[in-house]
């Protein structure tokens, strides 16, 4: 008999993939990681399957607890067996924007201009050589939080006097150029079992950070979207998204990230520089809840292929899904 486990803590992100997982009579269960223990010297963990889903805007959502104990807990099953799914090298790079583009550094990937602080007195000599507008991300974020835009140094000296400035949860962040995106959108690309699952464009004002696929409401025909979030997580934010194919070589530079980052179903985005029309990489995710209303964005529904890869994978393990 095997057991399925899925870690979350967001109340309605991933009710698509139980809607899928329950109609196919699929056993699992769920465990909420921000309210959660375990036994270091328990060496039958029980599961068999375990897949990630904690997201690090838990603490947006009164779960900050639950980032870094999720690491500790990864490490542990992987250690007694347990197949885990997003394990604890994607959690790792899932947690650090700045392991992120260490990455892509590493793989010769361009990305925007960044530095490293850790605290706000380094901003200001962190800035020197960028150019304005910048933005200051905490290194652990999510769903755009913890991210500030400054137009001049002088707006960045205000900012660090009057203490507004906020590094995050693990008092770390990125300091980085703002790219002005050509075509007003920046493209995020879905991956599955490392390999290419669908593309989309997001159309923002260039303002707004929370790019989230689940809070997208409208296509660019103007069509409303049925959203997997709830009303208060994904208000009508303005943003806008279309199907879209990538080039052979962007897709090809993407499977590669998340290979090497252990991401198995996970997405980044990419945005082109208005400046200079070049292709900049800078967000990977491991937390990927997928676009709303796939079906009619994209012509398919991402969560039937997810829930194929969760049966799969279980299978691969040497016991077959139990089934009500």
């Amino acid at each position: 008999m095997s057991k399925i486990v899925i870690s979350h803590e967001h109340p309605d992100w991933f009710k698509p993939l139980f809607a899928e997982l329950e109609a196919r009579e699929i056993v699992y269960e769920t465990v909420d990681p921000t309210r959660h223990h375990f036994s270091i010297d328990d060496e039958t963990p029980g599961i068999t399957l375990f897949f990630n889903r904690m997201s690090p805007s838990a603490y947006l959502r009164d779960g900050v607890q639950g980032t870094f104990y999720t690491l500790n807990y990864l490490k542990y099953l992987e250690d007694h067996g347990v197949r885990v799914i997003n394990g604890y090298r994607a959690f790792t790079y899932e947690t650090s924007k700045a392991l992120q583009l260490m990455l892509l550094q590493k793989l010769g990937i361009k990305y925007p201009k960044s530095r490293v602080v850790n605290h706000p007195s380094q901003i200001e000599a962190a800035a020197e050589g960028l150019r304005f507008p910048i933005v200051v991300k905490a290194n652990i974020g999510g769903s755009g939080a913890g991210i500030e835009k400054f137009d001049t140094i002088e707006e960045v000296r205000e900012a660090i006097k009057s203490n507004q400035v906020d590094l995050g949860i693990d008092h770390t962040a990125l300091v980085q150029e703002f790219i002005p995106a050509r075509g007003g959108f920046i493209t995020r690309v879905e991956t599955l079992g490392g390999k290419y699952l669908y593309a989309i464009k997001v159309f923002t004002s260039g303002e707004s950070f929370n790019l989230c696929p689940a809070d997208i409401c409208q296509t660019t025909t103007g069509q409303d979207l049925v959203r997997n979030a709830c009303a208060v997580d994904a208000p009508k934010n303005g943003l806008k998204v279309e199907a879209y194919s990538p080039p052979d070589e962007v897709i090809q530079k993407i499977e590669t990230i998340v290979q090497r980052s252990g991401i198995e179903v996970g997405g980044v985005e990419y945005i082109i520089d208005d400046r200079d029309g070049e292709i900049l990489y800078y967000d990977v995710n491991a937390l990927s809840n997928f676009v709303a209303d796939a079906v009619n964005v994209i012509g398919f529904n991402p969560h039937e292929r997810l829930v194929d890869y969760l049966e799969q994978q279980a299978v691969q393990e040497g016991e077959n899904i139990t089934v009500i």
